[in-house]
Order: C-alpha cells, then sequence, then structure tokens
C-alpha cells in the first residue's frame, strides 16, 4: 500500500474521542504531578549539590549524574521490571512511571537550580552575611527569590520537555495518551490516521507552552 494511493479516513476516530481524552488526561496528570514532585526533588538535591560535606554532595551529585547520564526509557523499564526484584516488592507501572518521571526531571531541575543560585553575584552572599543572616534564611530571602527569576526559562524547557517524556511511559502499559492510540490501533488497523491525530494532539498542547517559555525569556532578557 503507498502513502500516495492510501485512503486517508479521521472518521472513525470520533468514536474514539472519550478514549483519547481519557489519555490525554493522564499525560497531563503524569506531567504536572512528576513536575511538582521533580521540583521539590531538584531543589534538595540541588542544594545538597552546593554542600561544601562530601557525605551530602557525593550521593547528590551521583544521584544527579546516574539519572542525567542514561536514557529515560531505560531507566523506566529497570525501575519496572528490575527494581522490584532488588527491594523485594511488586511494584505497579503507575508508581514506576512516576517515580521515574520525578527523579529524572528532579536531577535537571537541581542542575537548574544549582546554576541560578551560583549566577548571583557574591556580593550579595556576603552583604547578608554581614548582617546577621543564617543560610537558611539567606536562601529563602535573598537568594532563590533572585535566582528563580533567571531560572523560570530553563524550568519552562524543561517542563515542556517532560510532557514529551511522559509517552514513554507507554511501553510499561500505563494508559497515557500513546497507549490508548496504541489500544485503538490494535482494534482498527488504522496507524496512519491514529498517530497522525496523536503528534497533532502533542503538538495543540504543546506549541502554546514553547511559546509562552520563549516570551518569558525574552521579556526577562529585555527586563535586565
Amino acid at each position: 500500500m503507498s502513502g500516495v494511493s492510501y485512503h486517508w479516513d479521521f472518521s472513525f476516530l470520533w468514536g474514539y474521542r472519550t478514549v483519547l481524552l481519557t489519555g490525554l488526561a493522564y499525560t497531563m496528570a503524569y506531567t504536572v504531578g512528576t513536575i511538582l514532585l521533580g521540583l521539590v526533588i531538584g531543589l534538595v538535591a540541588g542544594l545538597m549539590r552546593m554542600s561544601r560535606n562530601p557525605f551530602i554532595r557525593g550521593p547528590a551529585f551521583a544521584y544527579i549524574e546516574i539519572f542525567r547520564c542514561t536514557p529515560l526509557l531505560v531507566q523506566i523499564v529497570w525501575f519496572y521490571y528490575a527494581f522490584p526484584i532488588l527491594i523485594g516488592i511488586e511494584m505497579s507501572a503507575t508508581t514506576a512511571a512516576v517515580l521515574v518521571l520525578s527523579l529524572y526531571t528532579g536531577s535537571f531541575y537541581a542542575e537548574i537550580f544549582r546554576g541560578g543560585i551560583l549566577s548571583l553575584e557574591l556580593g550579595q552572599w556576603d552583604a547578608a552575611r554581614a548582617v546577621g543572616m543564617r543560610q537558611g534564611q539567606l536562601m529563602r530571602h535573598i537568594i532563590l527569590p533572585q535566582a528563580v527569576r533567571r531560572m523560570m526559562p530553563p524550568f519552562i524547557n524543561q517542563s515542556v520537555i517532560q510532557l514529551k517524556n511522559t509517552s514513554l511511559v507507554s511501553t510499561i502499559a500505563v494508559t497515557d495518551l500513546l497507549y490508548q492510540g496504541m489500544l485503538i490501533t490494535a482494534a482498527t488497523y488504522r496507524p496512519l490516521e491514529v498517530y497522525t491525530l496523536i503528534a497533532a494532539i502533542y503538538f495543540v498542547v504543546l506549541f502554546p507552552l514553547t511559546a509562552l517559555g520563549q516570551y518569558v525569556e525574552n521579556r526577562l532578557r529585555y527586563a535586565e
């Protein structure tokens, strides 16, 4: 069957609209949930990475580099199939997906946090310490509010990437948008229409977020 003579027909997909919307809802839920968890993990790991204590800095460095330097798909498969064997506890596909996606994006957020904090001038650190601020107060009141502004563009970009990354959880039968598309394809034998529509849905969701990231980056650049 050649691409030229193929008869495209998207009409049958209307009957699967509920299935596709459910898959999209799961995709968005996984994205938002793992971004929030990743931000917490990233902040903790980023601050640990900056510690002068090697027993604190070392584990954070190992975690960040392991998750940043191995493919996400490999991590998903390992956590779902191998990790339960090591800990002796059965793990659902949902748990494995949330755990891996959170740890993976957290490793990137950690470096964004660290880079944003280190980008601030040393004089601000010295001035805050000179007036008697403790490390926690210094971070909360002086450093993080300024650093977050510089972190926003890479945070948005990484969050957009995270939305795309969720499609990989379909490999362990998590019912995201792509997995629902696979089920529809198995039932209809119309992969061209199904996967074209899924790609279009991802584009419709992702393009505004990408444009938002570019807009924020430009605004911050002009504001400096």
